[in-house]
């Protein structure tokens, strides 16, 4: 039951990353995960190399692949 939760999630980001990148904390705003859910949903979606990470003057930026 929880890994059916964490890939909804991980379509919930994807779905805002549709639209371009984004910070970490803008995602967790857009998406309205909390942080633990939101780091299993970047695990998801990492694992299946979806999304890649860009540190931006010490900020996290996410985008599609």
């Amino acid at each position: 039951m929880l890994t059916a939760k964490i890939g909804e999630n991980a379509g919930l980001v994807w779905e805002a990353l549709s639209k371009g990148e984004l910070s970490a904390k803008a995602l967790k705003k857009a998406t309205k995960l909390k942080e633990a859910e939101l780091n299993q949903a970047f695990g998801w979606l990492a694992r299946e190399s979806k999304i890649k990470f860009e540190d931006k003057e010490g900020e996290l930026f996410v985008s599609l692949l």
